[in-house]
């Protein structure tokens, strides 16, 4: 599915993937290796060395990138593989497999210079032909999560070590776009049996992978041969799937785990359990889900009904314990994609909505709705019980499969939490545009957003008009009316005191520079 988001559960919004992933593990448990069993301290296990122990409420699904790469998995595939590309922390695209780049003149190519000597985890050149495959693998494979991201991409062409992207228009976003996010690159060797490769996960990355046990736990160790190795100083990693929340902390505090995410509901404990609470800045951001296709939704009225209905700061009160903030927007306020002149627009105002709804011919109690999630959720009681204030009935409505009548666009109303992309651009028409996955009313776009976009493409990430144009775009996006965002929190991980502060780099975990030492 075209640039498929993973949703999140309870901290955010939903998690469908962590669904599958607990099945999986428990359907594949015998087929392999024994797990080990945990061991208290942070410093080392038997083997030796500094032990990051990592228990992930995003334990991935699948470990091919093309396919798991999309959604916050994308920061432990990051273990594995590297991308041309990484973000710092203001954001801005810079060098990892590729050292350098360069346009053409008319900004319609771009040529990726990659670093001299790198190989893979099973020995295959990096080079641009395993940049080509990646890319064209993203773009054809059947279950590939990436391909609506790489539609301005037309050809690659292969010369040693300078990988040359033909695109399909001009479009300044693509070192942007081509980050851990959206092109995570795996041997090619080992790509050529995807299968395989989500089993035995090979590229070229900080970590190489030892032992894996779908859905449960993954043991990796430091891998020599990555390009930046020597700054990075953790030499083992056990990820773990997470066990149910209100144990992670305790885990944290036995030395079971050493670095874990949590909820805002659990940042207390975690501080007064004496953890490093670490809020990782990030582009979340959730919604309201409406398809404008389908009744009562195809009437404006009804739309801008359920927009005046939203009491944001609600959600903030009842859901971040403090640490969220109420957006209006794909954005949270002061990202370079934040529209300003937009943060007032649909303010709380339940008697507009009421009177709205009258205008649209609905008595109080005639519209009645299916709201569907994957699992339970206190986001949509908020939006059950706000809607009820203003004469709409919603009943909420488990579906584990709420994936596929999601993104086959065949539900009236959902939920829904972006994790963002580092293009912003890219955020922006996977929400708003035709074939946008979290457009729930495709192909239904805004008027004026395509040439807002396309504006946006053809700007230079340094242009001094670049903030401008991009914010222009969020404020055409936001005329749509299959969308009404809620609200946004930032990542929050725990971890041991022994483990150094990590680079704040935005969405993304970055173990650069990063150490471990005794308690």
């Amino acid at each position: 599915m075209s640039g498929r988001l993973t949703p999140r559960s309870r901290r955010a919004a939903f998690r469908p993937g962590r669904l599958r992933a607990a099945a999986l593990g428990t359907a594949l448990a015998t087929v392999l290796v024994p797990g080990l069993s945990a061991c208290g301290g942070d410093a080392s296990t038997a083997g030796g060395g500094a032990t990051l122990k990592w228990a992930s409420s995003y334990f991935p699904t699948h470990w091919d990138p093309v396919v798991g790469g999309s959604g916050a998995q994308f920061r432990e595939l990051a273990l594995v593989y590297a991308s041309l590309t990484r973000t710092d922390a203001t954001g801005k695209a810079v060098p990892d497999l590729a050292k350098s780049w360069e346009y053409n003149a008319k900004g319609d190519q771009i040529t990726f210079h990659l670093r001299p000597g790198l190989k893979f985890s099973d020995g295959t050149p990096v080079d641009a032909t395993a940049v080509k495959a990646a890319i064209v693998r993203a773009q054809k494979q059947k279950n590939s999560a990436l391909f609506g991201d790489l539609t301005s991409i037309k050809s690659v062409d292969a010369n040693g070590l300078d990988a040359v992207l033909h695109l399909s228009q001009v479009d300044y976003q693509i070192p942007q776009l081509l980050g851990e996010r959206v092109l995570q690159i795996a041997s090619p060797k080992a790509a050529a049996s995807p299968t395989k490769l989500d089993q035995n996960p090979v590229g070229a990355g900080p970590f190489t992978v030892t032992q894996l046990v779908p859905g449960t736990k993954v043991l990796l160790k430091k891998n020599p041969d990555y390009w930046d190795a020597e700054n990075i100083h953790i030499d083992n990693v056990e990820l773990t799937s997470a066990p149910d929340a209100a144990t992670v902390v305790s885990g944290l505090q036995t030395g079971v785990y050493n670095f874990a995410d949590i909820a805002p509901s659990q940042a207390e404990a975690a501080k007064k359990a004496g953890l490093d609470v670490f809020v990782q800045p990030g582009f979340n951001a959730n919604n309201i889900s409406l398809n404008v296709n389908k009744a009562p939704f195809n009437n404006a009225k009804v739309v801008d009904a359920v927009r005046y209905a939203v009491n944001r700061q609600e959600f903030v009160d009842k859901l971040t314990f403090g640490y969220g903030s109420a957006t209006n927007q794909p954005f949270p306020k002061g990202y370079v994609a934040y529209d300003p002149q937009s943060a007032n627009d649909y303010a709380y105002d339940p008697a507009k909505s009421k009177q709205l709804l009258s205008e649209a011919g609905y008595k109080a109690g005639q519209i009645k709705l299916d709201l569907v999630i994957p699992a339970e959720d206190p986001q949509a009681e908020v939006v059950q019980a706000q809607l009820a204030k203003v004469g709409i009935t919603v009943n909420i409505k488990v579906d584990k499969n709420w994936a596929t009548p999601f993104f086959a666009k065949d539900l009236t109303l959902s939920l829904y939490g972006t994790t963002g992309r580092d293009s912003a651009a890219q955020t922006l028409t996977a929400h708003f545009g035709p074939n946008g996955p979290l457009n729930l009313s495709s192909p239904y776009e805004p008027s004026g957003f395509e040439a807002a976009i396309a504006k946006v493409r053809q700007t230079p990430l340094d242009s001094p008009d670049y903030a401008k144009v991009l914010q222009a775009a969020t404020r055409a996006g936001l005329q749509s009316k299959a969308l009404v965002f809620t609200y946004s929190s930032p990542n929050l991980i725990a971890k041991s005191r022994s483990i150094s502060a990590l680079p704040k780099n935005p969405a993304h975990i970055d173990w650069t520079g990063v150490t471990i030492g005794a308690n």
